[in-house]
């Protein structure tokens, strides 16, 4: 059986990669040259706590921390600081949290790129899977499939007709070494079409370009699109969920034409490695409760994510999982970071 997150969030991988050899369901993150593990002490958290989040403020991983993070505090009565240190694609706050002393006072919040995709375009200083403990994987937000408004196409079949019918034509943006452009590479894939990628160094121009129509094609997350949909500036074709996503009920999903086609962004918060699996499981278990507060559970959907509730175990398995296959998409497709 694949593994699930929810109904919603089926892993994009196929069946031969679903399941790795050697991966036990409970098997935890290791560590390798990481501090001793200390013991969880019975007053925790008894200082302030600072989640790193490794990009600018404003994204969606700012928004979510600082949305958990505010909550951790009201809960704990202790102070919960979001501290953004951005560059290199995310990994240089990544780094800062993997060399963190392993005691739960300095936490992470990540996206899928920096976390299985970075390590196949950039040599690192950490090693994600290694060196930071999984604590939570909170949301999940599927991308959707856009084009230029003016584009002759008004569903998945239709698009990929015309690709097949003008090979190389379409253009697709995004960030290079990010999962916005390998869920173009994936969908091109799968599909047997070709387009010419046109890189990006940030979202925002992605989408101006978009409605600019200087390009045509996008995948990108609910965040950063839906003000354009909804008004009508780009055409929405599908949602990249496994099942029709509750923001667009009525827009079908990639996966009616291209089984099992699942891409979005989840966002997860962790832990340096050797943290206590008390302080770890203590974490995972009041991020769970605060994901189930009304008005908790009302941002999110304003956002466009669906929350998950996995355990530490789980996350860790998922990262080695989605590691190896966006390596092996990166392989396959000779995709570069430029």
């Amino acid at each position: 059986m694949p593994l699930r997150f929810s109904d919603n969030v089926l892993l994009a991988m196929p069946q031969r990669r679903r399941v790795l050899a050697g991966l036990a369901a409970g098997l935890a993150l290791g560590s390798t040259g990481a501090a001793p593990a200390l013991a969880a002490p019975h007053d925790y958290p008894a200082k302030p706590i600072t989640i790193v989040v490794p990009f600018p403020a404003g994204g969606a991983s700012d928004i979510l921390a600082r949305l958990i993070g505010q909550k951790l505090s009201e809960r704990w009565k202790q102070s919960v600081v979001v501290e953004n240190r951005p560059g290199a694609s995310g990994n240089i706050g990544a780094a800062h949290v993997a060399r963190s002393r392993p005691d739960g006072y300095t936490l992470a919040f990540m996206d899928l790129t920096t976390l299985a995709i970075s390590p196949s375009f950039t040599k690192l200083s950490y090693t994600p899977t290694k060196d930071l403990a999984p604590v939570s994987m909170v949301t999940f937000s599927p991308h959707l499939l856009v084009v230029r408004k003016d584009l002759p196409v008004n569903n998945v079949g239709e698009l990929l007709a015309y690709a097949k019918e003008h090979p190389g034509r379409l253009s697709f943006g995004a960030t290079p070494g990010t999962i916005t452009q390998l869920a173009g590479v994936l969908l091109a894939q799968k599909a047997g079409i070709s387009w010419t990628y046109i890189g990006y160094k940030g979202g925002a121009q992605v989408t101006t370009d978009l409605v600019g129509g200087h390009i045509d094609v996008i995948m990108n997350s609910v965040l950063g699109t839906y003000a354009l949909v909804d008004s009508q500036q780009v055409k929405m074709l599908a949602v990249a969920s496994a099942k029709p996503f509750y923001m667009y009920p009525g827009t079908p999903t990639i996966a009616q034409t291209i089984p099992d086609f699942v891409t979005g962004t989840w966002q997860g918060l962790l832990a340096p490695a050797g943290t206590p699996k008390a302080i770890v499981q203590q974490l995972h278990d009041e991020v769970a409760l605060i994901l189930k507060e009304p008005d908790v559970m009302a941002r999110l959907r304003e956002l466009g994510c669906e929350p998950l509730n996995e355990t530490p175990e789980h996350f860790g398995q998922w990262l080695r999982e989605q590691t190896v296959y966006w390596a092996g998409v990166i392989k396959e497709n000779n995709v570069k970071a430029d």
